[in-house]
């Protein structure tokens, strides 16, 4: 019975780690990249913010100068996708907002400290030219409003790159993600997260391998 269950345990963990990474479409394969490199994000920061794209993989947002009514998407994202993967330590969340949304963004963040650890949220602020400028690099369809707001939000990759398919079934190329569409944000955006993650993962996880042939 004994060792019933310890081959029980042994078979049931690599499966609950497949299916963690690999419940979506993509299954394991590289989710594509759209646009090879975005603006320089360091920039707008302040040298002892210490905020980069480099080396995280980051989800991207522009939430505007009129956040008491875009919060409801923040709100969907940090339930959805902050919450369920902010545990990964090269991940972070970070919104691109206007001078003088540092009120109302304190106010909004201590509205989620109540439900969430959000030390992974991070916040950059600059002129609404400056915005504008960068969000154009991303090549994208989407368009911010005269609020500087778009409810799309991006994954960008460890090299500053756009992430997001190339085949999706409804709109064909899918640059980002409708913050504030529940649904869009729990399928097929968290589904893309772990695909990346995954992705990642196994990278690390050869060359870690290659090392100790190396070593060997």
């Amino acid at each position: 019975m004994k060792k019933k269950f310890v081959l029980g345990v042994l078979f049931i963990l690599p499966l609950v780690a497949y299916l963690f990474f690999a419940s979506g479409v993509n299954h394991f394969s590289k989710l594509p990249v759209l646009e090879t490199k975005i603006g320089d994000i360091t920039r707008f920061s302040e040298p002892s913010d210490s905020i980069s794209l480099k080396n995280h993989i980051t989800i991207l947002g522009f939430m505007g100068n009129n956040l008491d009514v875009t919060k409801g998407n923040i709100f969907n994202i940090n339930q959805k996708i902050y919450n369920y993967f902010h545990n990964f330590s090269d991940f972070q969340m970070l919104m691109l907002m206007p001078n003088g949304t540092q009120n109302l963004v304190a106010k909004t963040m201590k509205e989620l400290d109540g439900l969430t650890n959000t030390h992974k949220w991070k916040f950059i602020y600059a002129e609404p030219s400056e915005i504008r400028s960068f969000f154009k690099t991303l090549n994208s369809p989407y368009a911010l409003d005269a609020y500087l707001h778009t409810p799309q939000v991006f994954i960008i990759d460890k090299n500053g790159a756009l992430r997001g398919r190339d085949d999706d079934d409804e709109v064909g190329k899918l640059y980002g993600y409708n913050s504030g569409s529940v649904s869009e944000i729990n399928g097929k955006m968290k589904d893309d997260v772990k695909v990346i993650l995954a992705e990642y993962r196994l990278a690390l996880k050869k060359y870690n391998d290659s090392k100790i042939k190396i070593s060997e």
